[in-house]
């Protein structure tokens, strides 16, 4: 009896020892994203490949080309919340959460990232804590949409392609008071994923606020004249020097530009329920339709199928039967 005892403890122990390999866990991570503007948070690979069980008993022979892939979802949801996005494009890849928060969101919000190591198929989890705060300044009224051509997601979100963009529409604007508050993948909007062909792009959206009104350069594509020229598949003529060119290719014509000085406070903005009824409330259901009668309905789908057919076979019957030759 004590052998059979001893038995199931060492196998309770090994199965401990092994779920505790398999769902290791990093220490929690804090940020905090600011509603209204954009945000970026790298899930670097270097910084999880020292954590998987059977890397750390060989913690000097960390291999570099280890495949990690992600996955990320609101503590206690299947899913990421509605402001917040997750790309990868491959497990040799930087991973990102990224996404512009808005009034609404400003809070605390838990992620729990899941970790894979495709080699081993071990498991590292890390909570991030999102402490979302409201803008220290006003919102930024005029914003403006770019679509650039030749980048994909991943290739803008970094903090130094931000700087460059940045530094181009100053350039351009001769203005820097523009800051970037959303970064939008094409397929995230409809876009078409692209042959796989050197040099295709998915193409993405980068969406810029400002407190001052738009300059002419930006108001110039929005012309009668420009307009039509779009329609005709050519480039719009502005006045201004397209300093984005050649590091981001930007679709003149798709550019929209948005007014929100005039917009009320009460005015256009939806405010969006958790789904769950308030303390008290009843579910109050659509009245019952009245009752249809579908006799007609279905006199005529039979009927009228039945009285073809019999009018065919009495017509073939007259040709078999009365047109026969020598009768």
């Amino acid at each position: 009896m004590g052998t059979v005892v001893d038995h199931a403890r060492l196998l309770w122990v090994s199965a401990a020892v092994f779920l505790a390999g398999i769902l290791a866990a990093l220490p929690d991570r804090n940020v905090s994203p600011v509603a209204g503007a954009i945000f970026v948070h790298e899930l670097k690979r270097e910084h999880f490949q020292g954590a998987f069980p059977s890397i750390r008993k060989n913690y000097s022979e960390i291999p570099s080309d280890t495949p990690i892939t992600f996955h990320a979802q609101l503590l206690g949801y299947p899913d990421l919340p509605r402001w917040l996005r997750y790309t990868q494009r491959g497990p040799y890849q930087t991973g990102y959460l990224y996404g512009s928060p808005t009034t609404e969101d400003v809070g605390r919000q838990l992620i729990e990232v899941t970790v894979y190591n495709r080699h081993t198929y071990e498991t590292v989890r890390q909570r991030v804590i999102f402490t979302i705060v409201p803008s220290p300044d006003a919102q930024m009224p005029y914003q403006a949409e770019f679509f650039v051509k030749n980048r994909d997601v991943e290739e803008v979100l970094p903090a130094d392609a931000q700087k460059q963009f940045q530094q181009a529409l100053d350039i351009m604007l001769e203005q820097k008071d523009w800051s970037i508050i959303n970064i939008t993948s094409a397929l995230d909007r409809g876009g078409r994923v692209p042959l796989p062909i050197e040099g295709r792009k998915e193409g993405v959206y980068i969406k810029v606020g400002s407190r001052r009104p738009f300059s002419d350069c930006l108001l110039e594509t929005k012309s009668s004249d420009n307009q039509f020229r779009c329609s005709l598949d050519q480039q719009p003529v502005i006045t201004c020097y397209d300093s984005f060119s050649p590091q981001f290719r930007v679709d003149w014509c798709n550019i929209t530009l948005a007014d929100l000085s005039s917009l009320s406070v009460t005015e256009g903005v939806p405010v969006w329920g958790d789904g769950v009824l308030e303390d008290g409330s009843e579910y109050n259901p659509p009245t019952d339709s009245p009752e249809k009668a579908f006799l007609s309905d279905y006199l005529l789908t039979m009927l009228l199928p039945l009285l073809v057919a019999l009018l065919l076979c009495l017509l073939l019957a007259y040709i078999m039967y009365c047109r026969r030759e020598g009768v």
